[in-house]
């Protein structure tokens, strides 16, 4: 039993290196970098050939290819620019990397933040070595969401953003439209397999009370885990509120095969306004779990379909 234990709270800490789609490397390891990208004078990270610069709001990760062209100006067919918000040990470089070029190729403009940074958490998992978020306090980090918002309206002109969100960057949002006024600010909030109602991680949650000293460990470095916890104080917060709030347009894809936020079916949202759907039942053999449902051709597709549903085209199983 102690074997199977053990064996399961590796699985519940491999799980949150997987958010980010990589592993965590100590802080002062050397960098390995990718073609097309490079570090400037003070150690931060460039765009480089992608062209993508860094945002005005001091962020040092690079942009994922096709995301903050802060000269970009929304076209009438798609007027909201679409906002990237990644998840839980993640960055935007690493989150992004997919769905941003086909945002962009698809006429949007497309801006990517960073949030919940924590000095000297790093990830290797692209083959740079970039600091990872979504550590922070959920409320803080919705905050720097709002302000990332304001930014994207001022730079654009645009009244409106829709938002793309995965893990907690699909839940905390829902925060910002809640508590800190966002709604007027948002047409379309669309979760990749979000944290809506909180995560038993596979029971993991369940189990931490009989491992005090690990579960402290873990929620020092990420008050976000803590936060997203079933029954956490930021949940109770979270639930004395509708799921939705008038005037803003909900999607929710998820996959049943869901190993992190779980059990898979409390991502689903409650409301008039919702499109909750099953990734499966648009492509029965997909095995796309937490990590691979921001990377899932089908997945995808769900999300270009709910930011332009007037010329939504049929999902094609990939």
């Amino acid at each position: 039993m102690r074997r199977r234990l053990g064996g399961t709270f590796g699985a519940a800490l491999l799980a949150g290196a997987l958010l980010a789609g990589a592993t965590a490397v100590p802080a002062g390891a050397a960098p390995a970098v990718a073609a097309g990208a490079g570090f400037d004078a003070a150690g931060a990270i460039s765009a480089g050939a992608s062209g993508a610069e860094l945002p005005p709001d001091g962020d040092t990760v690079a942009s994922p290819p096709g995301a903050n062209d802060w000269t970009c100006r929304p076209s009438a067919a798609h007027p909201d620019p679409v906002v990237l918000v990644h998840g839980t040990f993640a960055n935007r470089y690493e989150n992004w990397l997919v769905l941003s070029p086909l945002l962009k190729s698809l006429g949007y403009c497309v801006f990517a933040l960073d949030y919940g940074m924590i000095p000297g958490v790093t990830s290797s998992g692209s083959g740079l070595l970039l600091p990872i978020g979504g550590l922070g306090p959920v409320p803080e980090s919705a905050a720097q969401l709002a302000r990332f918002v304001d930014l994207v309206r001022n730079a654009t002109g645009a009244a409106k953003v829709d938002i793309v969100g995965h893990s907690q960057g699909g839940m905390l949002p829902n925060y910002y439209l809640k508590f800190l006024g966002g709604a007027s600010k948002v047409g379309k909030l669309v979760g990749l397999a979000p944290s809506n109602h909180g995560t038993t991680l596979d029971g993991i949650v369940n189990l931490a009370p009989y491992f005090p000293g690990v579960a402290d460990l873990i929620y020092t470095v990420c008050q976000a885990c803590r936060d997203q916890a079933v029954g956490s104080d930021f949940n109770k917060t979270m639930a004395s509120r509708p799921d939705t709030v008038p005037g803003v347009r909900y999607t929710v894809i998820s996959t049943v095969y869901d190993e992190v936020v779980t059990p898979w079916r409390t991502q689903f949202l409650n409301g008039p306004d919702v499109d909750n759907v099953v990734l499966q039942n648009h492509c029965p053999i997909s095995l796309a779990e937490h990590v691979a449902i921001a990377f899932s051709p089908t997945a995808l597709h769900l999300v270009t379909n709910a930011l332009d549903p007037a010329h939504a085209t049929p999902v094609l199983c990939g």
